[in-house]
């Protein structure tokens, strides 16, 4: 007699479709147990970040042994390359970032540039990268977006999508446009809470959705989903809960008869209304696929968690068994095309400059008149970098700046790096911007190290943080002859004697920074 507290066929037959539509992330640098046994099992699909990588012979050696029970396993990551890496989260990024790429707006150097990334992901034995990001940053003060968009117009966005979508999967690697229906035009963060699109569904359709049809018709396979909502589209669900938005419009109306994946699901612009395991039901449920899941809650006690959600959520009656069916069936089906799409395609090893080539290619510069003698730097300078805290997307430990590669290349050149803390102080309750009590810091750390030598002022995305925007503007009050260096979002503005854009802060474009300001390119 069958013992009750064995789990029926049904049961176990469910469990499977459940842990097929999960895409888990893990710890460590090797394969941990649980994850080889539920790969064993059935599991489709895992993503990889940062903590997993050490170096490329690693990865590959961890990708190799994660196929060992699947060869189609779905190894996924998310490498946009430029301020979000996760093979070169060490190191900083060798290639630049969406921003600058639609700077220069040149198609075939994107496609180059995602050709060689695709190229070092095969090799690695990745076969699905998270990107390119087709949203158009026409919030110039978008939290999270900003540098990981090709600019604010929708055509360069729209062809520089479809040309990053060609050259990544012509390396034998799936691409995946994000974030649908387009996360530029927002405000808030959604790894810690709920944007908002107040445009039309005019408006959208216009602006947001073209680089999205540019990814489909250029072969993209994969869409994300964006955590917002879209009250022209859905008033109630975000769109990576909402079936109008997952259903009726992306497979509706653009016809995408694709993979859909949802964002990270722990992030709390869902998680904050309907938990983790609320948000992975609603998401299938809403015409999802696939669930990404591990960026923050790693591990099998959440993997069990949601596996088992899903399963009561289709007990219940809550998740119809043909939604999970329709989703495992794309997962299935979608391993099995990018699996072949790999083995199809030769590996290559051969390192590329190209990273470095586009790098300078997106340098901008404007000059005060009278001022054009301030460069190529005389003598070792001083340097400050201005930091920000980065949203999640960006790892905090990826290194950028200019002050590392001018060092090499100037021999003597000194820095200090200066946070809004070091600035306002923690709990200050002065107002953003406010910097009076930070005088004497900037004076002793800043400007007296660089008596009689070049001050080189470095910012991030100066115009969306007030703090940074005044300490700029107190340092080129008392040094008008300084150099500034924005390495995010430009905002029109070219204060300092000299002002340099980079378009992204990847090692890359410090490096191509650095060359400029020395006077070597």
């Amino acid at each position: 007699m069958e013992s009750s507290s064995r789990p029926s066929s049904r049961h176990q037959q469910l469990t499977r479709l459940a842990e097929t539509v999960l895409q888990p992330g893990f710890v460590g640098a090797t394969v941990p147990d649980w994850v080889r046994r539920r790969i064993a099992g059935g599991l489709t699909s895992v993503v990889l970040f940062g903590r997993n990588i050490v170096d490329p012979e690693q990865v590959a050696r961890l990708t190799a042994d994660l196929r060992a029970e699947n060869r189609d396993l779905i190894i996924a990551i998310d490498e946009e390359a430029g301020d979000v890496t996760r093979l070169e989260a060490w190191t900083g990024a060798s290639r630049p970032g969406n921003l600058a790429l639609g700077a220069v707006d040149d198609v075939d150097l994107t496609e180059s540039v995602a050709r060689d990334i695709g190229r070092e992901l095969h090799a690695a034995g990745i076969s699905l990268n998270y990107a390119p990001s087709a949203d158009v940053n026409s919030n110039p003060l978008n939290p999270v977006i900003g540098a990981r968009s090709f600019g604010a117009r929708t055509d360069v966005v729209s062809r520089h999508t479809a040309a990053w979508v060609r050259g990544l999967q012509s390396a034998g690697v799936a691409a995946c446009a994000k974030h649908f229906p387009g996360h530029g035009d927002t405000s808030v963060d959604s790894h810690h809470g709920l944007p908002r699109v107040t445009a039309s569904a005019e408006e959208i359709a216009a602006t947001a959705l073209p680089p999205f049809v540019a990814a489909m018709e250029a072969g993209v396979r994969v869409v994300m989903t964006a955590h917002l909502l879209a009250p022209a589209y859905d008033a109630e669900l975000p769109a990576t809960l909402s079936p109008r938005i997952l259903v009726d419009l992306l497979r509706g109306e653009l016809g995408f008869d694709g993979l859909v994946v949802t964002d990270g699901i722990e992030m709390r612009a869902v998680t904050a209304r309907y938990g983790i395991d609320g948000a992975t039901v609603r998401a299938v449920t809403g015409g999802a696929d696939a669930v990404c899941v591990g960026g923050e809650h790693a591990g099998e006690a959440t993997f069990d968690e949601l596996t088992d959600a899903l399963v009561r959520a289709v007990l219940d009656g809550t998740l119809p068994e043909a939604r999970i069916n329709e989703a495992a069936a794309r997962v299935a089906e979608f391993a099995a095309w990018s699996g072949s799409r790999m083995r199809a395609v030769a590996t290559d090893d051969a390192a590329s400059d190209i990273g470095l080539v586009a790098a300078r290619r997106a340098l901008r510069v404007s000059t005060e008149r009278g001022r054009d003698s301030v460069l190529p730097l005389v003598g070792a300078p001083h340097v400050v970098e201005l930091s920000p805290t980065m949203n999640l997307a960006v790892d905090g430990q990826t290194p950028w700046g200019v002050a590392a590669p001018l060092s090499d290349l100037l021999p003597g050149t000194t820095s200090v790096r200066l946070t809004e803390a070091d600035l306002l102080g923690a709990g200050d309750p002065a107002e953003p911007g406010d910097l009076a009590a930070a005088g004497d810091l900037l004076d002793r750390k800043v400007l007296d190290p660089a008596t009689e030598r070049s001050l080189v002022v470095v910012v991030r995305d100066a115009a969306r943080h007030g703090w940074m925007s005044a300490a700029m503007a107190r340092l080129l009050g008392s040094r008008p002859d300084a150099v500034v260096v924005e390495m995010g979002v430009p905002n029109g503005a070219a204060p300092g004697a000299v002002h340099l854009v980079t378009h992204g802060a990847t090692r890359v474009s410090g490096v191509a920074a650095a060359e400029f300001l020395a006077g070597r390119r």
